[in-house]
Formats: C-alpha cells, structure tokens, sequence
C-alpha cells in the first residue's frame, strides 16, 4: 500500500512517525517540505485533499505530539482510487512553523487543489505560503486586521443570545477556549426544559 511506502520513507529518513487512530501523521522539516511532498507525490498520493493550520498556543492538554513552534500546517494526502493506480490510501504529513517567520512553501505547484485552503489558512493564521500564485484573503475583508483563528484574536464582546434563553457569555467563552473552566454558555432566567425541581 502507498501508506506503508510513505511510511518506510519516513522512517528511513528520520522523520517522526506517529499512528493513532488508524492515521498516519509525519512531521516535515520546514526547510524540506517541498522535496519531502514532492516525493509523497512521486509516490501516488495524487490528490491533496486538505490543507489545515493549527495554532497551540495555551494548548489545554497533551496530544502526545511535541509541538517545538506556536504554528502547524497539516496535509491531508490521498492516493485517490480510479486515479494513476491509488488506492485509497492517506497520510497526514504536517510542519511546524516558527511565529517570528511565519513563512513556508506553497504546493499549488505539486497539487493545484491546494490554492484555495492556503489561503484560507493565510487569511486566517496568517501564514505566509512562499511562491503562492495569488496568496490573498479568501474568507475575510481585504481592508480586515489580524487572523480570526489565532488563540490571541480578541473574541466580540457582545452576548449571544439564543430563542430559548441560553446565552453565550463573551468571558466564560474564551475561558472555555483556554481550557482552563468548563462550560461555555449561561442561562438567562426560568428553568430550563425538562427541567426538574
């Protein structure tokens, strides 16, 4: 299967492998993630599927990955059956990148698909991905300041109020986000449904 080829190539080149719930995931160095793709290409992953930036920081529990830099990138790679001999294969290759540079490669020119989730990731991480064709917001206004999905974006300040009462409290949301309280609405007055007393 290409998932194990992807793997013996990993591990014969010294990068960390890690299998949980039936995926595998493989960290890149960020200054050899283009030739590392590259070669996951060459090897049948003929679709990319996906492009996801993570954030860690105040990360609230251990995944068991060590994460060196505030910012991942995570693909998702698929050997797509009916297409150049796949076979339904996935991996999960991602690389961690620096908050001081926040720049790394783009692989529109390896997967064309990956243009519009770059930038997605651009508009909201804002990472910068090096020799991206058009590297502009997609989701956001052009004229809009900072990164939505940054831990450090500061969240409206404006309750949210629901039909039937509850409510979410601006404060105890990010707290909840923090991980550092449980619960992330209130309730406004009376009992709620079901409700016994």
């Amino acid at each position: 299967m290409r998932r194990d080829e992807a793997r013996a190539y990993a591990l014969e080149k010294g990068l960390a492998v890690r299998e949980a719930h039936d995926l595998l995931h493989i960290v890149l160095p960020l200054d050899g993630l283009k030739a590392h793709m590259a070669a996951f290409k060459a090897m049948g992953f003929n679709y990319l599927a996906d492009v996801i930036g993570i954030d860690y920081q105040g990360y609230p529990e251990e995944t068991g990955w060590e994460h060196p830099e505030r910012f991942a990138v995570v693909y998702e790679l698929v050997s797509l059956p009916g297409y150049a001999d796949g076979d339904g294969s996935r991996i999960y290759p991602r690389v961690y990148v620096p908050e001081k540079r926040p720049e790394l490669d783009t692989v529109t020119d390896l997967w064309p698909s990956a243009n519009f989730p770059e930038r997605e990731v651009y508009d909201l991480f804002g990472l910068v991905f090096r020799g991206h064709p058009d590297l502009r917001r997609i989701l956001m206004p052009e004229d809009f300041e900072g990164h939505p999905l940054r831990k450090d974006f500061p969240l409206g300040e404006t309750p949210t109020l629901f039909n039937e009462g509850r409510y979410i409290d601006p404060e105890a949301f990010r707290a909840g986000l923090r991980g550092r309280e449980k619960g992330l609405t209130g309730w406004r007055g009376g009992r709620r449904k079901g409700e016994r007393r």
